[in-house]
């Protein structure tokens, strides 16, 4: 009988300790999700009693789900991933802690951050409401094949623009390819060239429209214009299925945005094109960013001290931010990530290219800006306003005063 009992109890007994358990949840999107369940063994060795629950969404449906929770104020993670496009809308939402006061401090290793990347977390009235954990610095990506069978150096395409208006006409002609996917990636690069400090892409420091002031906008208003009117895009939106195909059939010469895209090119959307591409400079030597990827702490998480450790894991140890770099092409916000053998070794997809140096050296010349709560609806309204001139033959001064008013009316609400 005795016997009986201990096996009976042994049961229960280990549902006890299953039960008691403490449980963490990390809300994400693709590929954020991989970098946290990756770093999740080393840092439950320091935690063995704590279950980490990683609930991954379709990155529109992540913030769209993070909005309405904190709408809410209900139904909140304990660590929030947030694209760096967002830290504006939910700073607004006041629902975030300020990890500039204790118990966090986090101003004690702004140093040790790309600048611009620390910047973009901080905010007038709720303070610092997120940590960098990823960055995007802006590349050229480019088709090598095609530049030689047009006769075209990759010097032409970042000279300047009208010297990369140039190649792309002789890459139509000799090649019979199309330069870049949309003639909206032009005004995309221009729209975030010279950017002042305190200053958004779409909004000055005092949080008012800058679409019908500044200069930028008219001239990427002009070069996309110009883009579709020689033919040289292909018309087709980033992300699409259609993109997809141009990028894997070289039907597309350019693509810009983030380091991040080497990755994606390599990974899923052009494997069978290794050793095609290269990566450049962009025109005219600009410096900008592409995304980013932060962490922040919902003032409603129930544990908050196991949160912020890690997200200190995440962000603030070298070996993990190297670690997301090498195996997810997570760039490292943080400085220390940016050094070693990995950065100097060259990248086989890009034909042997130390493209990692470049991208690194890009990164530390991004001047620190600051993002809007209206910063999405903003960028949507200048899209519409530029697919109106190139489509429907609109002006572009009408355009942008049409843009202007609509962007500096949601600003006001």
């Amino acid at each position: 009988m005795v016997f009986s009992i201990r096996f009976l109890a042994l049961p229960f007994l280990l549902c006890s300790s299953v039960w008691a358990q403490t449980v963490i949840t990390v809300a994400a999107f693709p590929s954020v999700d991989e970098v946290v369940r990756a770093a999740l063994p080393a840092w439950q060795k320091k935690h063995p009693n704590v279950q980490v629950k990683v609930v991954s969404r379709e990155f529109a449906d992540h913030h769209t789900a993070m909005t309405t929770a904190l709408s809410a104020s209900s139904g909140l993670p304990d660590v929030m991933t947030i694209e760096y496009g967002y830290l504006g809308r939910f700073a607004q939402s006041g629902g975030l802690e300020d990890l500039a006061q204790p118990p966090y401090a986090v101003r004690q290793h702004q140093a040790r951050f790309v600048a611009y990347a620390w910047a973009q977390a901080q905010h007038d009235s709720f303070g610092q409401i997120a940590l960098p954990t990823d960055i995007g610095p802006g590349a050229m990506f480019y088709r090598v094949d095609t530049l030689q069978k047009a006769g075209v150096k990759p010097e032409q395409l970042s000279a300047d623009w009208e010297s990369f208006l140039g190649a792309g006409k002789q890459i139509k002609d000799k090649a019979g390819v199309f330069l870049v996917a949309h003639a909206r990636d032009v005004k995309d690069l221009v729209i975030r060239a010279g950017v002042q400090a305190g200053e958004g892409i779409y909004y000055d420091a005092q949080g008012q429209s800058l679409v019908g002031s500044a200069a930028r906008f008219k001239r990427g208003f002009e070069l996309a214009k110009r883009v579709r009117d020689a033919g040289l895009d292909a018309k087709v939106n980033a992300w699409s299925n259609e993109w997809g195909e141009s990028l894997k059939r070289g039907n597309v010469t350019v693509q810009m945005m983030g380091a991040w895209l080497g990755g994606h090119l390599q990974n899923w959307l052009a494997p069978q094109s290794a050793g095609q591409w290269r990566s450049g400079p962009l025109p005219e030597g600009v410096a900008t960013s592409w995304g980013g990827t932060f962490y922040a702490i919902p003032k409603k998480s129930a544990q908050k001290a196991l949160a912020w450790d890690l997200i200190e894991h995440l962000t603030l140890n070298k070996a993990q931010q190297q670690l997301a770099f090498e195996r997810f092409n997570a760039f490292p916000a943080l400085l220390e990530g940016q050094a070693g053998a990995y950065f100097e070794q060259p990248v086989a997809y890009l034909g042997g290219q130390k493209a990692r140096v470049l991208w690194r050296d890009t990164a530390q010349k991004i001047k620190p800006s600051r993002v809007f709560r209206n910063d999405p609806i903003a960028e949507e309204i200048v899209n519409a306003e530029l697919d109106l001139v190139l489509t429907k033959g609109k002006s572009i001064d009408a355009a942008l005063a049409d843009a202007h008013r609509l962007v500096q009316r949601r600003a006001q609400r």
